[in-house]
């Protein structure tokens, strides 16, 4: 045997003592992952090793790109700030930090007011790419920078502002297009890379590790975030996050930041969705979601113990739309949504996903609590409404008050004009709290609608309902244009 041949067989049986002999063809046809990270040893620790992201860079690279959008400005007299690429304002404490590594012909010409920076990638040879929709809404001129310097013009084919995605075409073939992963494959703590344009920085290449899954934000209902700690700064948004196989994984979206940079904390829009949504904007040109038509809370464990749960889960249902999907079903105020279908519903954040993820005119089952037993209702889901429903405030009324001390309350009956603007059948409005009622969060100007899972319309029927509950008391309350259950805990 040569040098040569005894060389590649000694490298052939270290590699197999890594990874396992069955998995070289694997590797060989590009199936396994690019970095290995962790090789179980003999005794059963773990040994880690480093990743090196080196071939995912050289590969995927050109596969990533900046945007940069121009809004029109209704405003041209409002004073202009200087900013360098990247947006970062003349009063932020890093600009004169960033200005060094600015080339000194664009540190002079700051961009128009209303442009927009961001990155994107490339999902397909003939010019699609997806980025974040806040990089490009309201653009009337969007253009791509690809990493063999030309600049494209882009047409926005569409946007979804409910999952923060956008998809922009470009009239270019032959492009090098990413690889979609499956980020149901991902396991927290697995070693992800981010590439963009932080401050303006092309191709900037950062790392870390899967944080979390499934995380739910404020004001974000239909996106089960990944979390992570990769490094991400205004100018990533819309870049891809990938897996060590070279696969995206998600979309880099959002920063926890009390600075208005990295803290440690970024989230990233599952690709699976947002392919899901690109589907829709190409042969649609919108994005169309199944709705119930219910507003739900999520259950604690005083509000668990209130209803008969053993455990707090499922979504709480507390206001049922008119005429609604789950109103048509037989839904009531005051359900508990535990399934649907046969997925189990832990948490009132997971209803919105799966019921979105649905096209309207689905049928579905619901697996509902109510009142100690478990009942199953069909409902045909509606088509979500692009605009948010609005509800109206309680108004003040000049009735006889009526007076609970064992809970400190001070309530009135709604007048008929109240009902109807409310859109309620009866209800109490709190005039003063006081004592447990105040220490359990209710608040004067509230309307109590409801106890545990019956509905409440005057002081009466309040009563009642008071006595009955034995201690474990969740009182219904519509305050402004929310309607939540508050515990109510008495000794």
């Amino acid at each position: 045997m040569n040098t040569s041949l005894r060389t590649f067989a000694i490298a052939l049986l270290a590699l197999s003592v890594l990874t396992g002999c069955d998995k070289i063809s694997q590797l060989i046809k590009g199936e396994q992952p690019i970095s290995k990270v962790a090789v179980p040893a003999q005794d059963g620790r773990v040994q880690m090793l480093l990743p090196d992201f080196t071939l995912l860079v050289e590969r995927d690279g050109p596969s990533v790109v900046n945007i940069q959008a121009t809004r029109g400005s209704d405003n041209l007299a409002s004073p202009r700030q200087s900013q360098l690429p990247g947006g970062i304002p003349e009063d932020d404490p890093f600009y004169e930090f960033f200005k060094r590594f600015v080339p000194p012909d664009q540190q002079d010409n700051p961009p128009d007011e209303g442009v927009s920076f961001g990155s994107g990638f490339i999902i397909s040879e003939d010019g699609y790419i997806l980025t974040n929709a806040h990089v490009v809404s309201g653009g009337s001129l969007i253009k791509v920078m690809l990493t063999d310097r030309r600049e494209v013009k882009a047409k926005l084919v569409g946007l979804d502002k409910r999952t923060d995605v956008a998809v922009l075409k470009i009239d270019v073939t032959g492009l090098s297009a990413v690889k979609i992963g499956n980020p149901a494959e991902l396991k927290v703590g697995e070693w992800v890379a981010a590439i963009g344009a932080p401050f303006g920085f092309e191709n900037t290449v950062t790392a870390g590790i899967v944080s979390a899954k499934g995380r739910s934000l404020p004001d974000e209902s239909y996106v089960p975030f990944i979390q992570t700690d990769v490094a991400i700064n205004p100018g990533n948004s819309g870049g891809p996050l990938f897996n060590l196989k070279g696969e995206v994984v998600g979309i880099n979206s959002q920063i926890y930041s009390r600075s208005g940079g990295f803290m440690g904390i970024s989230f990233a829009i599952p690709i699976d969705i947002a392919m899901n949504v690109v589907e829709q904007l190409k042969t649609k040109g919108k994005v169309s979601r199944g709705q119930l038509g219910i507003h739900i809370q999520e259950l604690t464990q005083e509000l668990a113990q209130s209803f008969g749960l053993d455990r707090p889960h499922g979504a709480l249902v507390v206001r049922v739309e008119p005429d609604g999907a789950a109103a048509k079903a037989g839904v009531q105020l005051g359900d508990i949504i535990i399934k649907l279908n046969d997925k189990v519903v832990d948490s009132s954040r997971d209803l919105p996903i799966l019921v979105g993820a649905m096209q309207p005119g689905t049928e579905v089952k619901l697996t509902l609590w109510r009142k100690g037993k478990e009942q199953v209702v069909t409902a045909k889901l509606a088509e979500l409404s692009t605009e948010p429903n609005e509800a109206a405030s309680a108004p003040s009324g000049e009735v006889q008050p009526f007076n609970f001390d064992k809970i400190g309350l001070i309530v009135t009956e709604l007048t008929p004009e109240q009902k109807k603007e409310l859109g309620v059948k009866g209800g109490l409005l709190v005039q003063k709290v006081k004592g447990i009622a105040a220490r359990s969060g209710l608040m004067m100007g509230d309307v109590i609608i409801g106890i545990n899972q019956n509905e409440v319309g005057t002081v009466k029927g309040f009563e009642r309902e008071l006595n009955a509950a034995r201690g474990n008391i969740a009182l219904l309350v519509r305050r402004m244009d929310n309607t939540l259950f508050i515990p109510l805990k008495i000794e």
